[in-house]
């Protein structure tokens, strides 16, 4: 697959460091193009009113043979960046999608909105949903707890008629927060391995600047957007009220909702604390693969909130099937999203950005924060850009002193930020909440954006301490 071989034939790559030199036209043009081809993508969507995908695709295209990539080249960049986004997503959100359907209709969604509500006090749901997420995005992949947790949220707001916003915004900056800040997440991870980190202690401090970044991306912000509106799929919203009797126990609806959350996590105990090649460790790895811990909490699902309350398996199936075919066009979007991913990352951009940045006098924390979140604007994988950024900043810590711990945060706070059109989970989260375009910019995007910023400020205080 070729990239920008012209621009691109007087930089090589070496040990995670830039080498090499360009001139300012090479540097700012790749840059210009992707601000263009932005620019289209909002003004497809947004003004002519076109499908999201079919914009994906078509930017996708404009942007990579601009780029200067050939246009068969493109189309296949645009293919493996569907499949790579897609992949194992696809089985995560369809399984996640039956599963919320299933909690939705028997009532368990219900019955733990009821515990909840009891516990917390309505005038507190913010804080109930918040440690929720908290909890279940420790061990879990972003996109894992937010299937497993959203149908959790419409029906929080259903019952309380609470804004929906509201209560789920400050859930999700929850889950934010510890994709991008917290081991045993990918990007942490791989920054921590690479700058020789101490994982426990990432994981600490990464905690302690989490709690103010989510106090105020999620609660304090959500109160100051309750005027916009927005509707849950009707997938996941059971409109008739259950009596007592006709929903499952307490019990039996959190470990349903939640079994995915506990096998992921029993997987990460076990992989902590048992010796490497045992057999147990081995079966623990394999229940707690994202996919295959989906999968069997759907068959629990089926069974413990379907057959055993005695609806028949083709009532439950049918159920099943209508929660797959409600998110064919989110899926469909978020692999267009990834496919312009792939064409940002192919057509060098990446080192673009890293080579017009390296040399800055800045502050280690703020410069590496600063790469990963151009690189993130440019991207849209926080993912990718944690991982670009520590492989140009990585030069940084050997010769600044830094704490590298504090670099992996600085690094995975600038990931989260100004996430937008070329962000697949801009659009999961748009399309879950029935959100315009520009309503999605004013939530989710200013979410992000202040968690990242708050990352950094937390990162910066603890660099006076540590």
């Amino acid at each position: 697959m070729k990239k920008r071989e012209r621009s691109l034939a007087h930089l090589h790559f070496q040990n995670g460091i830039f080498k090499g030199s360009l001139s300012s036209n090479d540097v700012f043009m790749p840059l210009f193009i992707v601000i263009l081809g932005i620019l289209l993508l909002f003004l497809l969507i947004s003004q002519f009113k076109l499908n999201a995908f079919i914009a994906f695709i078509i930017v996708s295209l404009v942007v990579g043979v601009a780029e200067g990539m050939e246009f068969h080249s493109v189309l296949i960049t645009v293919q493996n960046g569907m499949g790579k986004t897609l992949g194992s997503l696809i089985m995560i959100l369809g399984f996640g999608a039956m599963l919320g359907k299933l909690v939705a209709d028997s009532g368990a969604a219900q019955r733990i909105t009821g515990k909840l509500i009891d516990t917390f006090g309505k005038k507190n749901i913010q804080w109930a949903v918040v440690l929720t997420g908290f909890i279940v995005g420790v061990p879990m992949f972003y996109t894992v707890g937010f299937v497993i947790l959203i149908p959790l949220v419409f029906t929080v707001a259903a019952a309380t008629g609470l804004p929906l916003i509201y209560v789920g915004l400050p859930m999700l900056a929850s889950l934010s927060v510890t994709h991008g800040y917290l081991p045993p997440h990918p990007a942490p991870t791989g920054i921590a391995v690479m700058f020789n980190a101490d994982i426990g202690k990432t994981l600490l401090y990464g905690i302690i600047v989490a709690i103010p970044a989510i106090v105020v991306a999620g609660p304090l912000f959500s109160r100051t957007i309750k005027t916009i509106k927005a509707t849950p799929l009707k997938e996941f919203v059971n409109t008739k009220v259950l009596t007592e009797d006709e929903m499952p126990s307490t019990a039996i609806s959190i470990i349903t909702a939640l079994f995915p959350v506990i096998l992921i996590g029993i997987a990460a105990i076990a992989d902590l604390v048992l010796p490497e090649e045992t057999f147990l460790l081995q079966v623990t790895a394999i229940i707690g693969n994202p996919v295959f811990a989906m999968l069997l909490s759907v068959l629990l699902a089926i069974y413990t909130l379907g057959l055993r309350r005695g609806r028949k398996i083709k009532d439950v199936m049918d159920a099943v099937a209508q929660a797959a075919s409600g998110i064919t066009m989110v899926l469909l979007i978020i692999a267009g999203a990834g496919g312009l991913k792939e064409v940002l990352i192919d057509s060098g951009v990446s080192d673009y950005i890293g080579l017009l940045l390296k040399d800055s006098k800045i502050s280690p924390l703020v410069l590496a924060w600063s790469i990963a979140t151009v690189i993130r604007v440019c991207v849209g994988s926080a993912t990718v850009a944690g991982l670009t950024a520590a492989g140009i900043a990585l030069p940084l810590l050997s010769s600044s002193g830094v704490s590298p711990e504090l670099m992996v945060l600085a690094i995975g706070s600038g990931s989260l930020m100004l996430s937008h059109v070329n962000d697949g989970g801009f659009w999961l989260y748009k399309e879950y909440f029935n959100l315009s375009v520009k309503d999605t910019l004013r939530t989710w995007t200013v979410m992000e954006t202040t968690v990242g910023i708050m990352g950094l400020i937390g990162v910066l205080i603890l660099n006076i301490f540590i």
